[in-house]
């Protein structure tokens, strides 16, 4: 039965279109080094000679700095607006990449943690104001299937990301323990993990400066001011402890740590489950990695087309269970059918970030802009749960063992989409709650 709510509404509110589509080519653009990661951990376990667990600090540096500056983001943007905080956002993006060039230099790993969690400062504001401003662009009723199709876009950024790495920071040079020995024993060893460091500058110095071409658009559009609901207090959106009283984005932020974390471990070790079940080489694997953010972004795009005929909800609860499934095939049945069934684990998680991010803001009307930087800082749960599968991985020289924890972050969403989502709280029942208006 089609869901009479979203398919009478427009996707975007009249005279909303263009800032839409330039927020919405954002959405690409922080893709692309969020998923450059996944191929940083293997590289840098190579040319830094690192542990699974040394190099799922890498995405340990990356999520702290959405965790700590989404609230910041925030702040700045409810008080001089979406469009502030989106060009601070791209110049810390921009200048995040360009620290790629001296970490290089300095072959220094501290360093570049440094440099990508500056990266990641600039994507906490980025997220921080592009998910809410798309989410009001238009009806409630149809912000699930807005912010879907917006969120549609990121998938295409996270494959050009794998693919860039794969092709150009991955060198396809991988020795074994003897040839190893061999180059020490020569002093060629040295000067061979020196090459494979510097592979990584120039992908991040060209997305450097990409961003702040973006930057610079940004600044020459014209924004539509935006009224998130409305109060008698207008200092109301500014207090956290007043979202307490909204059950159902208390869960929706848990719910996205446990997702966040399950998305980010299960792609941070990908290509090392491929290499240890299948025997390929990195670039067959980088190319596996590609594929299963191609089934993410084809599961984003047709999550937009379902949900106007299927509650989001319902559907994300559907999809939820189905990973319970095949993450377990990946657990008892390492080898080509494990990971197949992590391969399309990709397909059914698309929708869950936009989703919860979208229930979990349901009704906040003027803490919408505070309560979208607290659903931001529950990607610290891909910090969290990264370096615990790396241990986990480490401890019992098992991988698939490993992939209990996105299992249980499955079953904690399902039961989030089935149960623990419905809207609660006063404002919920406000007519004017997340509408844009022109000014």
């Amino acid at each position: 039965m089609k869901n009479e709510n979203t398919s009478k509404e427009g996707l975007v509110a009249r005279g909303f279109l263009l800032p839409f589509i330039l927020v919405t080519a954002l959405f690409f653009l922080w893709g692309i080094p969020n998923n450059l990661n996944d191929v940083l951990i293997k590289q840098f376990m190579k040319s830094f000679e690192l542990s699974r667990f040394q190099a799922g600090l890498i995405q340990s540096a990356f999520y702290m700095g959405y965790f700590l500056l989404a609230m910041p983001a925030a702040l700045v943007m409810r008080r001089f607006g979406y469009k502030t905080g989106l060009v601070i956002g791209l110049l810390l993006y921009g200048l995040g990449c360009f620290l790629f060039w001296p970490a290089a230099l300095a072959g220094q790993y501290g360093f570049f943690l440094f440099a990508l969690f500056v990266i990641a400062t600039g994507l906490a504001f980025l997220e921080t104001g592009a998910n809410p401003f798309i989410t009001v662009l238009g009806s409630p009723a149809s912000s699930e299937r807005r912010l879907n199709f917006s969120q549609a876009f990121n998938p295409i950024g996270s494959i050009s990301g794998v693919l860039i790495g794969t092709l150009f920071i991955f060198s396809g040079i991988e020795h074994d323990e003897t040839k190893v020995a061999a180059m020490k024993a020569s002093g060629e060893y040295a000067t061979y993990l020196q090459h494979e460091t510097m592979r990584v500058v120039t992908p991040y110095l060209i997305l450097g400066g990409i961003t702040l071409v973006m930057a610079i658009l940004i600044l020459k559009v014209k924004f539509p001011k935006i009224k998130e609901g409305t109060s008698e207090n207008s200092q109301e959106g500014g207090n956290i402890r007043k979202l307490f009283r909204y059950p159902h984005f208390i869960k929706g932020v848990l719910a996205q740590f446990f997702y966040v974390g399950a998305q980010v471990g299960t792609w941070s070790y990908f290509i090392q489950y491929v290499q240890d079940y299948t025997a390929q080489s990195e670039k067959v694997a980088g190319y596996f990695l590609t594929g299963t953010l191609a089934t993410f972004m084809l599961g984003r795009f047709s999550a937009t087309l379902f949900m106007r005929y299927i509650k989001p909800g319902k559907m994300m609860g559907i999809y939820s269970l189905i990973n319970i499934a095949l993450v377990s095939i990946s657990i008892l049945m390492p080898g080509w059918i494990g990971l197949w069934a992590i391969f399309f684990t990709s397909f059914f998680m698309s929708l869950m970030f936009p989703t919860i991010f979208a229930m979990g803001l349901k009704g906040l009307g003027p803490y919408t802009k505070i309560g979208g930087s607290l659903i931001v800082m529950a990607i610290i749960g891909g910090a969290f749960w990264t370096p615990v599968m790396g241990l986990i991985s480490e401890s019992t020289g098992s991988m698939a063992t490993a992939m209990i924890v996105p299992l249980l972050a499955y079953v904690f969403i399902a039961w989030y989409a089935f149960a623990g989502s419905s809207p609660s709280g006063p404002l919920f029942s406000e007519d004017t709650k997340g509408l844009p208006v022109s000014h």
